[in-house]
Formats: C-alpha cells, sequence, structure tokens
C-alpha cells in the first residue's frame, strides 16, 4: 500500500482505515472492483452543506440570491481542482495507463471528483464536526479573500490560462448593450476567443459580466476537452 503521510499531512488529517483513502483515490478508469464515484457523491452533498454553514455566518447581510452565487462558486468543478492542486492530490490519484498518458491528473473532472471522494471519505469515517474545520482550513488557505468579485475573477484567469494554451491568445471582452436606471443598471458583455463568440453575460457592473461570461466560456471549452 502507498504511502498517504504528505497527502494526510495537506490535510490535517489520519485515516485510520487505509482502504477507505484507497478507494477515494482510485478512478473508474483504474479497472478495481471499486472506485470513488459513491464517495464522491456523499462529499458534493456534505461540501454543499459545509460551505452553504460557512457562508451563512460569513455574510450575515448577503441575501439568499448572493449566497448561492458564492456557493456555487466555490462548490464546483473548477472551485474542488483549486483546492485539489494545491493539495497535490494529483500525485496520489490511481488512473489508468491511458489516462496516465492523457494527462490524467491533471484534468479538472478527475480532480475535482477525489477531492469530493476523499471529503466524502473522511465525513464517513470521522463525521461532520471532524470534515468542517478540515474544508474551512483548505478553503481559507486557498483564498485570500471569499467574496463575488474574488472568486468569479478565478474563472477568469482560469480561462486565460485555458485560451493562451489552446490558442496562443486571450479572451476578448465586448461590451454589447447596458440597460437600466442609473442606480440600477446591468451591462451585458461577450466574449471572444480566437474570433470565435463563446457567449453572453450579465451584471451589475462590466466586471461582473465579464466574469460571468468567463464562466459560461470556461466550462465550453472544458467540454471540448473531455
Amino acid at each position: 500500500m502507498s504511502d498517504y503521510s504528505k497527502l494526510e499531512k495537506c490535510l490535517g488529517y489520519q485515516f485510520k482505515d487505509k482502504n477507505l483513502i484507497v478507494e477515494a483515490l482510485t478512478h473508474k478508469s483504474y479497472k478495481k472492483p471499486y472506485n470513488n464515484e459513491r464517495l464522491e457523491f456523499l462529499g458534493d452533498a456534505v461540501l454543499n452543506l459545509i460551505v452553504g454553514e460557512y457562508l451563512y455566518h460569513k455574510f450575515p447581510k448577503s441575501n439568499e440570491g448572493e449566497l448561492s452565487k458564492i456557493r456555487a462558486s466555490l462548490v464546483n468543478e473548477t472551485g474542488f481542482t483549486k483546492l485539489a492542486k494545491d493539495i497535490n492530490l494529483g500525485d496520489f490519484i490511481y488512473i489508468s495507463v491511458a489516462e496516465e498518458r492523457n494527462n490524467g491528473r491533471k484534468k479538472a473532472s478527475i480532480l475535482s471528483d477525489a477531492f469530493e471522494a476523499i471529503m466524502g471519505a473522511i465525513y464517513l469515517e470521522s463525521g461532520l464536526n471532524n470534515l468542517k474545520p478540515i474544508m474551512l482550513q483548505l478553503l481559507e488557505n486557498s483564498y485570500d479573500k471569499i467574496n463575488l468579485d474574488v472568486l468569479f475573477s478565478d474563472y477568469k484567469t482560469a480561462l486565460q490560462e485555458i485560451t493562451q494554451s489552446m490558442f496562443g491568445s486571450i479572451p476578448e471582452y465586448k461590451l454589447e448593450k447596458s440597460f437600466g436606471p442609473d442606480h440600477q443598471k446591468e451591462f451585458e458583455v461577450s466574449i471572444w476567443i480566437d474570433e470565435k463568440n463563446y457567449g453572453t453575460a450579465k451584471g451589475k457592473s462590466k466586471k461582473l459580466a465579464q466574469q460571468a461570461v468567463a464562466k459560461i466560456a470556461l466550462e465550453k471549452l472544458k467540454e471540448t476537452q473531455l
């Protein structure tokens, strides 16, 4: 059995049942009688709850819509991939030879799923009260600030990295129109990559509209990489 002490140190948690960590790190491509999909399912549900409660207390003046947006920016493939990379989770995942050749250890979908599975495994073994501080510590280590502007800016950064790698260029944001009274103005922005339109989005500022449309483009590009 491999040595998981480095990973456990990053997590701040030591597994009593090493079979559980092996299952959490096993991708379905590895062709074992088990894989991490069930633990991923459990982790996803529990992380939604933990992050939801965290945001509820952190932003006492935010309404339900704002809290949902912030949670959606954290509890998703991009957010979990960021957390997975920060603990070098890719080094420990069991994947097939084909996935290895395909750069599977760096794939967002594989990293994100493994992160959810690891969190699900800790929850299963030790319960919510033990998992909560681990997850919140990982969040606070990875983000200097947690608010709408900062979280959405990560989409722009992630998108720029992908477009530079795929096309050798950076995205272009175009203001299509603005509407509404001055105190409640909305902006509609389109995004162009390699002279192709990847969508439009609206926001209460140009910056938020750009960030929202960057998320749309990022998801579209990731689909083409699968």
